[in-house]
């Protein structure tokens, strides 16, 4: 793909971003599109972005769970940025006239203490790195008309990272099992998923170690103070204004977060 082009695509993601609309998929137009042209398209994306004056926090893992694999039908995670603009409070109202086809995933988040850079990173490796652990929310979004996408499109589309809400709690990774903790998450009081850290690559500390190793290769590194999204331990589900949602996830704590 030739590089105007994937200037021309990150602008135009971008701009329906900024002006909260969608575009068609990119794979439809630009079937020749590959896993690593999009990458050069989401990185596009967000240099527009840091020129508006925001600032990368994090990063996030994507395309962890069966449901989401299987949706795609692709089998590998893919990985996008985390910025100062994208993060919500917990219990905070989240305006939907900056949101386009937002949908909610229930996390785990990894503060991380010091520099992760693969390859050879380790689950150990991760949990010496990690100060804590948080629940929270990802408000997924897609700049993609009607959510078709391939992993192509929501690569290029920033993962399809919408905002993000960390939640009430903080713990030590090292004192509880990220494997096999269990999450409730509530909309509107009633229950609308379940899941279990698993869900994420097997367990969220592989989708942390995964992601260090694939930006290592790349030659970039996971930095002291940054929030890592560990990937979705449940299907996403469509959120609209008036929701009130709770996630519960047992041993490191709760987040809500409520749209209007």
């Amino acid at each position: 793909m030739e590089q105007n082009t994937i200037i021309q695509l990150g602008d135009e993601l971008f701009n329906a971003l900024r002006n909260c609309r969608t575009v068609a998929p990119l794979t439809a137009r630009h079937p020749e599109i590959t896993i690593e042209n999009a990458y050069h398209i989401q990185q596009q994306m967000l240099a527009r972005r840091i020129e508006q004056g925001a600032h990368v926090v994090g990063k996030k893992i994507g395309v962890t769970s069966a449901a989401v694999m299987n949706m795609l039908n692709v089998h590998q995670p893919d990985f996008g940025y985390l910025l100062d603009t994208m993060i919500y409070n917990e219990g905070e109202a989240i305006p939907m006239s900056g949101l386009i086809q937002p949908k909610a995933e229930g996390e785990i988040a990894f503060i991380l203490k010091r520099d992760l850079m693969g390859p050879g990173i380790s689950n150990a490796d991760v949990l010496r790195a990690t100060e804590c652990v948080m629940p929270c929310f990802e408000i997924v979004d897609s700049r993609i008309t009607d959510w078709k996408i391939k992993i192509q499109d929501t690569v290029a589309d920033n993962a399809s990272c919408g905002v993000f809400v960390l939640g009430d709690h903080a713990v030590d990774p090292r004192k509880i099992d990220l494997l096999t903790c269990g999450m409730v998450l509530e909309k509107n009081g009633e229950i609308v998923a379940t899941g279990a850290g698993a869900a994420a690559l097997g367990s969220p500390v592989n989708a942390v170690a995964w992601l260090a190793n694939m930006l290592g290769s790349l030659g970039i590194p996971l930095k002291a103070g940054e929030v890592i999204l560990s990937g979705s331990l449940a299907a996403m589900f469509t959120v609209k204004a008036g929701d009130n949602l709770r996630v519960a996830i047992g041993g490191i704590g709760g987040c809500s977060v409520r749209f209007y």
